[in-house]
């Protein structure tokens, strides 16, 4: 039973996957690229097939998704999806080797944003539009686009989407988890639009302006051009995406409430509030060690800006090298490293709220010195939050430092000098992209080892999946009955 509801549900995200290939299919038609028509129309023909086969065989069947099982369907689902996903770079031939191609399409579907390519704008224009559009597919998540089409997998569907889902609250908001699946996607699609239609009218052709919103939305970070976003050396353009990935970064549950009227969910999001608070003081504090650098401090928050809402939301576009910054400016990029997006956001890392409920429990403790005697509930949001949430944040921490830690040692194994392993680690686990030294914003990941680049691809899933999904098959409690 288990088998035939894995099958059911693989098929239909193949061929989902599969379908969105039209899109750069257009795109190779429109620029007369038939060299990669067939790396495209190949595995989309295939899907189809695989998914129309499945649905005549298992038609009769019963589809059941159990709580155990959900750990698989989910880890299947994105190992299988970025396997597909690598065909058009693999068939083409503009990614040749096997590792390479799989780590550029992990990168893609997690919204890491790491690229193995040096020599971006050469590549097929339909290649680089489907590399962003990995992002897109991957930052409101395969598994909940899949609830959001399929109403089939409407029993069980929630425990996918939990599996999936970034933060320690997961909820619906709404009745059914396939009308709120369809609702996120909705409103990720219309974000996508407003963007693309802003920057083709600032200065980005169609295709490109199609891809960054793309990135953008997705919080990849995968680009165009070389230089990424600072190749168009456009103010315009900046903003446009400083804004959106602002926008990206934010509980997209929180749209919803905006458009219902639900004013006050918005108002006292304990999250929101913490994170457009680091954001600023992130921001100006860039500014203010950079603007003898830029000449102006206008032109500092230009750059400080979009580079603090590139590396919170983990999305990793640049204008500028970082690294190229003064050291008290690249401290506050290497603090938010540690922070990440909100919850329910596409963006990765720790994420906001973790450490706003590790916060007001410091707080608690702190009162509780001064006041032995006195009873302290932990408020979020402004409601009263189980205290059990505190573990939950704490055990969380203490997985995503562990593999941090094992990342680090990994890279150093490669030959990558000590800041530059723990730095990547980071990136890696929180899905940001860039990191420092070796591998800062003006370099790729081609050169690694390919060791190195394999351990990379299961950083990236397993803190795309928020670790728990995907670290929980190594410990031995799954496997005892």
């Amino acid at each position: 039973m288990f088998i035939v509801s894995l099958i059911n549900i693989l098929s239909a995200l193949i061929a989902i996957v599969g379908t969105t290939f039209l899109i750069p299919i257009v795109v190779a038609l429109v620029y007369g690229e038939t060299e990669v028509l067939f790396a495209f129309i190949v595995p989309m023909l295939c899907s189809w097939i695989f998914f129309i086969l499945s649905r005549l065989i298992l038609k009769k069947r019963k589809f059941v998704v159990s709580i155990r099982t959900t750990f698989v369907v989910v880890a299947s689902s994105w190992f299988l999806t970025s396997l597909f996903g690598m065909l058009p770079l693999y068939l083409s031939g503009c990614i040749p080797d096997f590792t390479d191609a799989f780590f550029e399409s992990v990168s893609g579907f997690t919204t890491t944003g790491c690229t193995i390519l040096s020599e971006i704008e050469s590549l097929p224009r339909s290649i680089n539009l489907w590399r962003c559009q990995t992002h897109w597919l991957g930052g409101m998540g395969i598994v909940a686009l899949t609830v959001a089409l399929l109403p089939l997998l409407g029993v069980g569907g929630f425990q996918l989407i939990k599996a999936e889902t970034t933060g320690p609250e997961k909820g619906k908001i709404t009745p059914k988890i396939t009308t709120t699946a369809k609702l996120l996607w909705i409103i990720y699609l219309v974000f996508t639009v407003l963007e693309a239609v802003l920057l083709r009218i600032f200065g980005m052709d169609t295709v490109d302006a199609i891809s960054h919103a793309f990135s953008t939305l997705g919080t990849g970070g995968f680009s165009s051009m070389n230089n990424s976003i600072g190749g168009y050396n456009s103010a315009s353009i900046d903003v446009i995406c400083t804004v959106f990935m602002f926008f990206a970064g934010v509980n997209f549950s929180l749209y919803y409430y905006a458009v219902t009227g639900r004013y006050s969910e918005i108002k006292d999001n304990s999250e929101l509030k913490a994170y457009v608070s680091v954001f600023v003081v992130s921001a100006l504090g860039i500014a203010l060690f950079t603007m003898s650098q830029y000449g102006s401090i206008f032109k500092a928050l230009r750059y400080s800006s979009f580079q603090t809402a590139a590396i919170i939301t983990t999305t990793g576009f640049a204008t500028f090298d970082y690294t190229k910054w003064p050291a008290a400016a690249q401290f506050f990029i290497f603090v938010l490293f540690f922070i990440g997006g909100c919850s329910g956001s596409t963006g990765g890392g720790i994420k906001v709220v973790r450490w706003v409920i590790l916060g007001k429990q410091f707080n608690n403790e702190v009162k509780k010195l001064l006041h032995p005697h006195g009873v302290f509930s932990l408020q979020l949001n402004k409601q009263p939050a189980n205290k059990s949430i505190v573990f939950s944040v704490v055990a969380f921490l203490f997985l995503y430092l562990m593999l941090v830690i094992v990342t680090t040692f990994v890279g150093c194994i490669g030959n990558l000098d000590l800041f530059t392993s723990f730095t990547t680690a980071l990136s890696m686990v929180g899905n940001v992209g860039p990191a420092f030294g070796k591998l800062d914003p003006t370099c790729n990941y081609g050169w690694l080892p390919a060791f190195v680049k394999w351990w990379y691809t299961f950083a990236m899933i397993a803190g795309r999946l928020e670790l728990y999904t995907f670290v929980i098959f190594f410990m031995p409690a799954y496997w005892k009955k």
